[in-house]
């Protein structure tokens, strides 16, 4: 009796002092982060508090999400995917497999919830950089709504991680006994579009005010699949347009950080290492974000993709390169005018640096350490007055580079961002180079939340654009021009108000708003805009 009275005499706060005593028992701190063996017993110790009492793991998550968004999301969620089949205890979420076909939309209706507002869903077969992951791939799509409800304070039991299980092309995977998918080969063509029609048509039937984040589906498909359906359906590819809004963000923040106006943007010229579904996407954006401020117009557009040069694993892309992906053909150079540069097709990373000096050095590759020494000495020449490099690729062990390297070989004088968290390196003499964190969930919560509560239909080019200018403005000017351009985790919830604040204000100008929860659209048009 006695202990049960002391067990209801514990606050909320030394329960959740506690749980964090028992944390960081495990907390040991790598050059980079967390050693991987720790950071997978941090996260099982956290599953299973959200197992057993979800308000107490919002609760931690929330008061500690500096220290833990890194262990739920980015870098740890990369480990707990590949092995998602050996921790697997209890299941989270729906499945939705290729043999269930003819059958979603009856399956919707076993979700015991009456509304969601908020489905993340994957097919796996892009998980960060680490390629086909098949159902192990739900990992991430449970990190990324823990945040929502962490950062954007969606409701717990509105939310609902999907995988669709369309097999997987993985050879590990399809021999291992324990492996929770079908073990097939992945569907293919219209037959793999059918799937998703059907799940897209069955979702938005029973929740039509659901928002959809598509996450980790291989460039083959995020680019289709978001193309067929995002003027019908309240749906995004973070992947596609949550990095490029990120990475808008931190080149805008770029251009501050020079002490010059960000309506400078279109004068930087940029080297992308990375032609994937997140490089094309944030040259897109960025492309966009040049012609609005160059007129928004047809010669506007045309004139902004000569800012940049792209290079996959082939090398430099330009007009000569043999069946060239249609989502990379619009930013192949002109062969003639590479003649002019010293340029070619196919010319190495480290020939590009040193030809076009570029403003900014921007990774989107999954190749760890693609920046080399010899790339970064290139850097050197760059005829920016303080040249920013991006090594944007998840999880850690994919960087293009440390910040470490970086500085070592550069100096103070430069600009550096990264996917995944890394500290901050001390360069002596009471000098700091600031590793910044260019990670989607600056954005894609309040994304969410402000589609949510505009009413939206659809999500615009326009709203995403707006989240990213918000967010590149967060920063006041002396810390832009110290090199912190993107804020501390621990001020996610504010940064999430405030780029929702700017989608629902984008939302209602250009006349998409229909209101939510009985405030209709004219009354979100009183609304002004958060501080």
């Amino acid at each position: 009796m006695n202990f049960g009275l002391f067990c209801f005499n514990i606050s909320i706060a030394n329960i959740i002092e506690l749980i964090v005593v028992d944390l960081k028992r495990l907390q040991v701190q790598a050059r980079d982060g967390p050693s991987d063996p720790n950071a997978l017993a941090k996260w099982r110790i956290l599953n299973r508090l959200h197992d057993r009492n979800e308000t107490m793991y919002y609760k931690v998550l929330i008061a500690n999400i500096e220290e833990y968004a890194p262990v739920v999301y980015t870098p740890t969620v990369g480990l707990v995917c590949q092995n998602y089949s050996g921790l697997f205890r209890r299941p989270r979420g729906m499945y939705f497999s290729a043999e269930d076909r003819g059958e979603m939309m009856s399956m919707v209706y076993n979700w015991p919830a009456e509304q969601v507002d908020m489905i993340v869903v994957t097919d796996g077969s892009r998980v960060l950089g680490l390629g086909d992951l098949g159902v192990h791939g739900i990992g991430i799509a449970i990190g990324k709504l823990d945040l929502y409800v962490a950062a954007a304070g969606i409701n717990p039991q509105r939310v609902l991680p999907v995988m669709i299980d369309v097999g997987t092309n993985n050879g590990k995977l399809l021999k291992d006994p324990l492996y929770l998918g079908l073990q097939q080969h992945r569907l293919d063509g219209d037959d793999y579009v059918a799937v998703v029609d059907e799940f897209m048509e069955a979702v938005f039937t029973r929740w039509p005010n659901v928002i959809v984040q598509f996450e980790d589906f291989q460039s083959k498909w995020a680019f289709k699949l978001l193309q067929r359906y995002r003027n019908t359906y309240r749906m995004f590819n973070d992947d596609v347009q949550g990095t490029a809004g990120v990475a808008i963000a931190g080149l805008l923040g770029a251009v501050r950080a020079q002490g010059r106006p960000m309506i400078d943007f279109p004068k930087q010229k940029i080297v992308v290492a990375g032609a994937g579904s997140a490089g094309i996407g944030v040259l897109n954006a960025a492309r966009k974000t040049m012609a609005r401020m160059l007129g928004n117009n047809e010669i506007a557009y045309e004139s902004a993709k000569s800012q940049f040069w792209v290079v996959d694993a082939k090398g430099l892309i330009t007009e000569g390169r043999e069946n060239i992906d249609p989502d990379a053909l619009p930013f192949a150079r002109n062969l003639k005018e590479m003649d002019r540069q010293g340029l070619r097709e196919g010319a190495s990373l480290v020939e590009v640096v040193k030809q076009v000096k570029p403003d900014v050095l921007l990774g989107l590759s999954a190749v760890g350490g693609l920046f080399s020494k010899e790339v970064l000495e290139a850097l050197k020449d760059s005829t920016s007055t303080r040249p920013a490099i991006f090594a944007m690729s998840n999880p850690t062990k994919n960087a293009e580079c440390t910040p470490e390297v970086a500085f070592s070989i550069l100096g103070d004088n430069i600009i550096f961002a990264s996917g995944s968290p890394f500290r901050d390196v001390d360069l002596g003499n009471g000098r700091i180079g600031h590793c910044n964190q260019g990670n989607n969930m600056y954005l894609f919560p309040g994304i969410g939340l402000g589609t949510l509560l505009s009413g939206s239909r659809v999500i615009s080019d326009g709203m995403l654009q707006a989240a990213a200018e918000r967010l590149a403005a967060y920063m006041s000017d002396d810390e832009v021009i110290q090199g912190i351009i993107f804020p501390s985790i621990s001020r996610i919830r504010d940064i999430t108000q405030e780029v929702a604040a700017a989608v629902i204000k984008e939302a209602v100008e250009e006349d998409l708003a229909e209101g939510h929860n009985g405030m209709d659209a004219r009354e979100l048009r009183k609304l002004s805009q958060v501080n």
